[in-house]
């Protein structure tokens, strides 16, 4: 079959502490369900020739490509806060697949079986958990938000036991790579500093050979890792995304959003949303995401103190003062993110105040975060009435006066708010509907929001029904893990 696979498996020839080599475990009939052409053309694949039997060999892994090494990828990680010895307990990476352009991603199946890592488990998934981070990884992918990326989804043929028998699932995913602040944190506890320098020097080579003849390395890993990951929580900030699992197993070393179990977008604003099932606290919720990106990034940060300095407290301090910026950082590129949303252009003083008084507003008023911005943008939405309010009509006297300050048309600002402001998110009570009816083997609505998703900054007035909340938005959604 010649589809074009170029594997050049950069992890596997790292020393054994980061991996254990192992395949798939075969299923007994699987069959195909979903897949991506539109990714597997960017990695210059063809499958074209590929009849659906073999499809559905090769992507539950029955059939391994030519040049694919598989394992699975040793970490560990802070779990809501509690630190555990972790790794790929029901995933292999098959292998590192290059591009005609040299671009290089990491092919992962997810589902796939048993390994050293499982703890107990069964190294399996269930179908709607797979179909979930299918959608939702491909409209994050859509709303320019860095991602991982899914080519497909197939059944295995097999029952999975959760909290009822359900059906089984693979997903193949698609990365720029699976290194994970719980990977330096794997090798971290092992307490070997050649192995961590390995580590250092692989992460560099591969993401960012820009800093490969730097004075520091280790510090400037540092620096880029925060600077990155504060711009991917903005995006999440932006499209009211809710990760719902940021446990530093959950942190790319590339910047990429990964691992979509109980993530879900908010509806009604609301800073203390909460969809993750096993999140009493609301560690994770939306207004905690910042805090908890310097959190994750100050346990990245302890684990690179030995290479940042041979001297414990001057490493301590130069990592203490890259850290300490986290805040400033964060919030000049939120204000500029809202600025972007409102069609803000320049800066004055009391922006900040303009945008808090709409978000409490917002708030007090139980208002839909999408749609607001939408209705700012003169744009159709249904259910309207809620900004037929007088402290909204003053507000928003505020707001326009704030466009003309700096002489920009209005035009100029609808189309900076068009290009920040999604028209439509996948919504959780669509995403409920179409994994439910998926699930059943009715792919028509699954099919449909991955369509309309595809283009999220442009809906047509035949599609108004996927910008909508659900009429019962504010009570209690809630999402699972799938493990």
């Amino acid at each position: 079959m010649t589809i074009g696979w170029h594997f050049d498996n950069s992890y596997s020839k790292l020393p054994k502490i980061f991996k254990e080599d192992i395949n798939p475990a075969p299923v007994n009939s699987p069959k195909i369900l979903i897949f991506n052409k539109d990714l597997a053309k960017k990695l210059d694949l063809d499958f074209s020739n590929v009849s659906k039997d073999n499809l559905s060999k090769i992507f539950s892994g029955n059939i391994l490509p030519e040049g694919s090494n598989s394992l699975a990828q040793a970490y560990a990680g802070h779990q809501f806060g509690h630190f555990t010895m972790l790794g790929d307990g029901r995933a292999v990476l098959i292998g590192e697949h290059l591009t005609k352009k040299s671009e290089r991603f990491d092919i992962q199946f997810k589902g796939s079986g048993k390994t050293p890592y499982s703890r107990g488990g069964d190294g399996r998934a269930v179908l709607g958990p797979m179909l979930r981070e299918y959608i939702i990884s491909e409209a994050m992918y859509s709303l320019k938000i860095p991602t991982t990326r899914s080519l497909a989804v197939v059944k295995t043929g097999e029952n999975v036991v959760r909290e009822q028998i359900s059906k089984g699932a693979i997903l193949t995913r698609v990365a720029l790579g699976h290194l994970r602040v719980g990977t330096f944190q794997y090798i971290a506890a092992k307490q070997n500093i050649s192995d961590l320098e390995i580590l250092i020097n692989y992460t560099i080579e591969k993401y960012y050979p820009n800093i490969k003849t730097s004075k520091n390395k280790s510090l400037d890993l540092l620096n880029v890792l925060i600077e990155k990951q504060t711009q991917l929580v903005i995006n999440w900030m932006r499209v009211g995304f809710i990760h719902g699992v940021m446990n530093t197993d959950n942190m790319s070393i590339s910047g990429e959003t990964i691992d979509y179990g109980p993530c879900a977008f908010m509806d009604t604003y609301d800073p203390k949303t909460v969809f993750s099932s096993i999140d009493q606290l609301g560690r994770y919720a939306y207004e905690n995401q910042p805090k908890i990106t310097k959190w994750n990034l100050t346990r990245f940060a302890e684990c690179l103190i030995p290479l940042i300095s041979k001297n414990e407290d001057e490493a301590i301090k130069l990592a203490t003062e890259a850290l300490d910026k986290f805040e400033k950082n964060y919030e000049t590129k939120w204000l500029n993110m809202m600025r972007d949303k409102l069609g803000l252009y320049g800066q004055d003083k009391e922006d900040k105040n303009l945008i808090m008084e709409l978000l409490d507003w917002m708030q007090k008023n139980k208002v839909d975060y999408t749609n607001t911005f939408i209705f700012l943008m003169n744009k159709i939405i249904k259910n309207s009435e809620a900004y037929k309010d007088t402290d909204f009509d003053l507000w928003k006297i505020k707001w326009e006066k704030r466009l003309t300050l700096f002489g920009n048309s209005h035009n100029k600002s609808m189309e900076l708010m068009n290009s920040s402001n999604p028209m439509v998110i996948p919504r959780n009570h669509k995403i409920e509907e179409a994994l439910s009816l998926a699930s059943n083997g009715d792919l028509t609505l699954f099919n449909k929001l991955i369509e309309i998703l595809k283009n999220p900054y442009l809906v047509s007035d035949n599609d108004l029904e996927f910008m909508c909340p659900s009429l019962h938005s504010d009570k209690k959604y809630q999402t699972f893990c799938g493990t």
